[in-house]
């Protein structure tokens, strides 16, 4: 796996966010009962990564899941993976107050903004911090120049995840 190549990470902070990778349609349709984490959605066939990064935007922890699976869902598995940080940051689809529980029990605090309908309210939200979640936003970004992930052809799950943690390694290389 990609965790071999990782070291020393920057461990100040962790960002966390899900992107959606459509299927192709080779890609469906596995005989037998092995989990192919393809899900259907809106937008037809999809798979969705869930990662989580470092301060400096390295991958450190990712999960693949079906389509229409809701962000929050995996969070709590993957927060759970994560090394001790001073910080986790994810967007707003994963304000939850089980999610904002889970990271602070791992003595973190929870930079994520508050959902219109929310009930309490945002005052300690770091913007200056939450302004560097792009870094999650690029490592997606990197990782989708390669064509077997941005379009799966997989029609496993540990097929899928074996070219992901591919990606991720080629990320690691030059540090």
């Amino acid at each position: 796996m990609f965790k071999s190549l990782v070291q020393e990470p920057g461990l100040e902070w962790e960002f966390i966010d899900g992107s959606i990778v459509s299927a192709h349609q080779h890609g469906c349709g596995a005989g037998g009962s092995d989990d192919q984490a393809i899900g259907n959605s809106r937008g037809g066939n999809s798979t969705k990564i869930q990662l989580a990064v470092d301060s400096y935007g390295l991958p450190i922890e990712f999960e693949i899941t079906a389509g229409q699976i809701n962000d929050g869902t995996i969070a709590l598995i993957l927060i759970d993976k994560l090394p001790p940080t001073s910080a986790i940051v994810a967007d707003k689809g994963y304000d939850s107050e089980a999610i904002r529980d889970q990271i602070q029990a791992k003595g973190a605090i929870a930079i994520i903004p508050k959902k219109v309908n929310s009930t309490k309210g945002n005052e300690d939200m770091d913007w200056c911090l939450y302004k560097y979640r792009h870094l999650v936003e690029n490592a997606f970004a990197c990782i989708k120049h390669f064509r077997a992930i941005a379009t799966r052809y997989d029609k496993l799950k540990r097929n899928d995840e074996s070219m992901v943690a591919l990606a991720f390694r080629f990320l690691w290389l030059p540090m």
